[in-house]
């Protein structure tokens, strides 16, 4: 068996050469080898295999893929038997099609979240993949950071130990100030998105996926409102949602890209999950002096759930911000048959959009995300 893989990036925009090609880098040896890289432009195609090339440290770039030349576009990329896996960064709305394309070529396959622009697209590429592909031996994965960032999968494994007892509640809060300045709203195909919820739900999935890790149980049902409070952030830019987990759970969801200042209120934390003997927050910090980015966890709790409140014992763990290297050694290590992290399940992840859309469109009735999505597809 190959201790390494040979990989192609399809994608060549922000979020390929800031945080994928750095993250490969950041894996030193282990990583997979970068072969190729494909955009629909030859100019941005250049540019990241040019970036890759300085920032891994090659004696020379990947090949160059594109659409601008017959000769050197998708499929002859997918031709080349040398490379084993893809890794899809591309518009929402054409990953599914290049994600079939790629496993119809034999090649295993990273996609980037969200997995599909809606459920209904991501049930009919889930039931593709597992009747076509999986029988095949291919792998598919999907991209979602948050389900691989150590401090949500910490989080997870203190709930379940009963260190902050049975959980009763949920709070989560994420607001962004995002002005017309931002590299994220010059993106093209965000600025006029052709999907549902545009920022909302391109950012919002990392949210419930954070949420799926670290609740006990499956958020089953959501009620919630969708608004529109800048134009230029169209369609949507704010949902508020109350979401029930399991059979006795319940919590708030409040997302917003329209927040008015680049400052937030106290408390800063983005989840809170209480329970009956204490609660637990995650949150986003800066180091002071490296100046990098972390993600603190922090858990106050008492003995019994009859203890005495000053009592509690405080705890702070801070986790380094890692998810895109975790989920590229899990894929690469699922392809060597090593892989022990179970994360990048498409069915997981189609939960993630089930719980985005449901806010979406509920308009203040009550949406079963179990009827959304099943547990078997």
């Amino acid at each position: 068996m190959p201790s390494s893989i040979s990989i192609a990036i399809l994608g060549a925009g922000i979020f390929a050469k800031e945080a994928h090609i750095p993250a490969l880098a950041a894996l030193g040896d282990t990583a997979p080898v970068l072969k190729a890289v494909y955009s629909r432009s030859e100019k941005s195609a250049r540019e990241a295999a040019e970036l890759a090339a300085k920032v891994l440290k090659t004696s020379g770039p990947p090949a160059v893929y594109h659409d601008e030349d017959q000769s050197s576009d998708l499929d002859t990329l997918l031709a080349r038997p040398d490379i084993d896996a893809v890794i899809v960064i591309l518009p929402i709305t054409m990953q599914p099609s290049v994600i079939l394309k790629a496993l119809a070529a034999g090649k295993h396959v990273l996609s980037e979240k969200p997995m599909a622009p809606d459920v209904a697209q991501g049930i009919s590429l889930i039931k593709t993949y597992q009747d076509r592909y999986k029988p095949k031996g291919l792998i598919w994965r999907v991209a979602e950071n948050f389900e691989a960032e150590p401090a949500y999968r910490e989080a997870a494994a203190i709930i379940r130990s009963g260190k902050i007892g049975k959980v009763i509640s949920f709070s989560c809060t994420f607001q962004v100030n995002l002005d017309k300045s931002s590299k994220w709203y010059n993106t093209p195909w965000r600025t006029v998105p052709d999907y549902q919820g545009g920022f909302v739900f391109d950012g919002g999935v990392h949210i419930a996926a954070a949420l799926r890790i670290m609740l006990p149980e499956a958020m089953t049902h959501l009620c919630g409102f969708a608004t529109l409070n800048r134009d230029y952030l169209a369609p949507i830019d704010t949902v508020h949602a109350i979401v029930q987990a399991g059979s006795q759970i319940r919590g708030n969801l409040e997302l917003t890209w329209s927040w008015p200042t680049n400052t937030r209120p106290a408390p800063t934390s983005d989840f809170i999950i209480s329970g009956m003997r204490g609660w637990l927050s995650v949150h986003w910090i800066t180091e002071p002096v490296t100046g990098k980015r972390l993600l603190r966890i922090t858990v106050q709790s008492v003995p019994t759930e009859e203890g005495n409140p000053e009592e509690a014992k405080k705890e702070v763990i801070d986790k380094p911000v890692i998810g895109v290297e975790t989920e590229l050694t899990s894929f690469s290590d699922a392809i060597l048959g090593r892989d022990t992290l179970d994360i990048g399940d498409p069915l997981g992840t189609l939960r993630d959009v089930a719980v985005i859309q449901a806010a979406l469109n509920s308009n203040g009735s009550m949406v079963d995300l179990t009827q959304l999505v099943p547990n078997t597809i």
